[in-house]
């Protein structure tokens, strides 16, 4: 057996700031990375082009980076439960690396590798801990038990010291040239493209992928955007967002490396206001990792409500509305105009996905699930943890005290797009009408009829009139709290 460690790179598509890869590092000096195409993942009914489009990037970026460091990045397309331990002994490896993940068939696949790799009596290292910046078992409440309410959550999380940054490895991997070769031999292929595997992504991606990118997109935010993070995240006509996710999602950016960015920016911090800002966005990447460690520590949110009563609630199945709602033609400008955004970028605004998740499950009375599916259907930065978080949150199923919120549209537009920017933008037939028309959705049927715009297909106040009904049916809810 030789001194070479295989690592196995899955949401960690970098080298700089990993764990598991400086960990590998110390070990030898021999690494060969590995990133297996998962059929079990590739193969499923929600992944969205434009997400393995920008994994593919990402791949390539990567694959550049560990030639500049003196190794290589191997590809395997296959299930990675026999493809890893095949591979790993093939090349005579002494161990296998990896940073451990939340997600429910992440932790069952590596529990299989596991078990592989001891029958071949090849060591492994997985428990590290990469995409997060407190492992799900340090965060927990006085009796010992994982938070289920944020609030607490966050005083405890940002109480606590954070790691630091890992050693990026640079020039550190020394591998000859006949190993190199050999390691070529021994069940890898050459990077596909996103059409390669079946997936057709014909447009430019919103966010360029790589680590290089990621970390200019943070340089970028954190010199400027985040200064005004506070209030201008909430308009979606204004680039007011790091636009980090896919990167954090894949792991081209590494979670320290962020969080050191906001301490900087802190230590630069000229005001209180500015401050405050900043704070804010740190709140965000802890509601990232709430939602990380809740579906480590409840496995069960990835199947349903997470609120019992939920469990059985009434959702309608109106196949006509829900198509509607996939295409941006309820007649509701500003939901038509964030379906439309997400279903040609692969992307869209926060603020507008709380609005048409609200508007599916509260106007339309829709299963949650539904909606949660078609997001990873069509996003670029589509995370089970995050996307499931969010979902449950905008249909009061999961973890929160106070859980009946309904968005009204109108107000929503009036609020946070005013100017009717956003709405003109992604919904073009709509720009030649009065500002006023577009932000309140009242406009006249003669118009809507001149302009090919669809009639509203239900009334916002008879549906949350009869939401509210079926939610006072159910068992074990607080009295209701105003909405939104």
């Amino acid at each position: 057996m030789s001194d070479l460690i295989l690592f196995w790179h899955r949401r960690d598509l970098r080298i700089s700031d990993n764990t598991g890869l400086a960990a590998a590092r110390s070990h030898s000096s021999k690494v060969v990375g590995v990133f297996c195409l998962d059929p079990n993942i590739l193969e499923r009914d929600d992944i969205a082009p434009a997400r393995v489009t920008y994994m593919i990037g990402c791949l390539q970026a990567l694959q550049k980076r560990y030639a500049e460091v003196g190794s290589q990045l191997l590809i395997l397309h296959a299930n990675p439960m026999q493809g890893i331990p095949a591979l790993a002994a093939a090349l005579k490896a002494k161990a296998v690396f990896w940073n451990w993940d939340v997600e429910p068939y992440s932790q069952k696949r590596d529990r299989t590798v596991i078990d592989a790799l001891k029958e071949k009596g090849i060591q492994f290292l997985d428990q590290n801990w990469d995409q997060i910046l407190h492992f799900p078992d340090e965060i927990r409440s006085g009796v010992n038990q994982p938070y289920t309410i944020y609030t607490p959550f966050w005083k405890n999380w940002i109480s606590k010291p954070k790691a630091n940054l890992v050693a990026t490895l640079e020039n550190a991997l020394c591998l000859t040239e006949a190993e190199k070769e050999i390691a070529k031999l021994n069940g890898a292929i050459a990077l596909p493209t996103a059409k390669d595997l079946g997936f057709i992504w014909d447009r430019d991606l919103v966010i360029v992928p790589g680590e290089a990118a990621a970390l200019e997109k943070l340089e970028e935010f954190t010199n400027s955007t985040i200064n005004e993070y506070k209030e201008q995240r909430n308009f979606p006509a204004i680039n007011g967002t790091s636009q980090l996710s896919a990167a954090l999602k894949f792991g081209a950016i590494g979670i320290r490396t962020v969080w050191q960015a906001t301490l900087e920016a802190l230590q630069n911090s000229r005001s209180e206001e500015t401050e405050s800002n900043i704070r804010t966005w740190q709140q965000e990447i802890a509601w990232r990792e709430f939602y990380q460690h809740a579906m480590y520590n409840f496995p069960q949110l990835a199947e349903g409500a997470f609120r019992q009563a939920l469990k059985n609630f009434p959702w309608q199945t109106n196949e006509e509305y829900f198509q509607a709602w996939c295409e941006g033609k309820t007649g509701y400008p500003i939901v038509d105009a964030a379906m439309r955004q997400m279903n040609e970028l692969g992307w869209m605004h926060n603020r507008c996905r709380m609005i048409v998740a609200s508007f599916l499950t509260k106007d339309l009375l829709i299963n949650p699930q539904l909606g949660e599916k078609y997001f990873m259907q069509k996003l670029i930065d589509g995370d089970l943890s995050a996307n499931n978080g969010g979902w449950q949150w905008s249909a009061s199923s999961g973890m929160d005290p106070k859980p009946l919120r309904i968005f009204n549209p109108a107000s929503q537009a009036q609020k946070f797009d005013p100017e009717g920017e956003y709405i003109r933008e992604w919904v073009p037939q709509l720009r030649s009408l009065d500002t006023e028309y577009l932000v309140t959705g009242k406009i006249p049927a003669s118009e809507r009829d001149a302009l090919g715009y669809p009639h509203p297909i239900v009334d916002h106040n008879l549906q949350q009139r009869q939401f509210k009904g079926l939610y006072q049916q159910q068992r074990d809810f607080p009295p209701l709290t105003s909405g939104a």
